[in-house]
């Protein structure tokens, strides 16, 4: 990526972003849980549309990669009004919203915020409301007392911490239970290997949407993070069928 990171402020915070412009439907990426704008998803979008001409904004969320803050201060609703104050900061057209993992709940909420601008949703191995299938009912009761809890890390040397501040209020933000009233094309992959975020859910988020143009692809040997070349390659055609 060539072009610098630049810094905007959100609430009295420095957020890291990297603006491309060009072409619409603009392309935002929304990282995953604890991941920010370096990763490799990120960067191939970024260097593609770039050579594409498309417009293209990334963002590390407050707390996460060069933006300041405490990630245990991080929510949703903080990196939610984040990305869509960043989004009305930049971007004047619509919008095509690529989340992954976590991002890809955070790309439902900011969906709803940005209404008739989105263009389309892109989830990779989204996860909404992971706050309620992800955690064990002896661990939602530590985080209800208002404790952390650490778990292993499958992709680096240091625990996953879930701080109480995040849980709680990522669980007034479920989605499943209902209709999700997003009625812009989605596309959702989703490795059938995923380890942390089961297939399963995927489908549900397919069913809630109001969308009537919701399609889900299982990519076969796919894990979590999609980042092998032929997920890369998915996920950039995925992307320019929204031109």
């Amino acid at each position: 990526m060539t072009q610098p990171i630049q810094f905007t402020e959100a609430a009295g915070r420095r957020i890291a972003f990297r603006y491309q412009a060009g072409t619409g439907p603009a392309v935002v990426f929304l990282p995953g849980y604890m991941s920010d704008m370096s990763g490799s998803k990120a960067t191939a979008l970024f260097d593609w549309c770039a050579a594409q001409g498309r417009e293209c904004l990334l963002l590390d969320y407050s707390g996460c990669g060069e933006s300041e803050g405490d990630f245990a201060d991080g929510s949703l609703s903080r990196w939610r009004d984040e990305a869509v104050g960043l989004i009305g900061a930049t971007i004047e057209g619509p919008v095509v919203l690529v989340g992954s993992s976590m991002g890809g709940w955070l790309m439902l909420l900011v969906g709803l915020a940005l209404k008739e601008r989105l263009a389309g949703l892109v989830g990779i191995a989204a996860a909404p409301d992971f706050s309620d299938w992800g955690y064990s009912a002896e661990q939602k009761a530590r985080l209800a007392a208002w404790e952390t809890v650490v778990e292993d890390n499958p992709y680096g040397p240091e625990p996953t911490p879930t701080h109480a501040r995040f849980w709680q209020d990522a669980q007034d933000h479920r989605l499943l239970t209902g209709d999700i009233a997003l009625t812009c094309p989605v596309r959702l992959l989703h490795g059938q290997d995923d380890g942390d975020v089961p297939p399963d859910i995927s489908l549900r988020l397919a069913a809630a949407l109001t969308s009537a143009d919701v399609q889900v692809t299982l990519i076969k040997g796919g894990d979590h993070r999609l980042s092998r070349d032929g997920d890369i390659s998915l996920l950039l055609r995925t992307v320019e069928s929204f031109s």
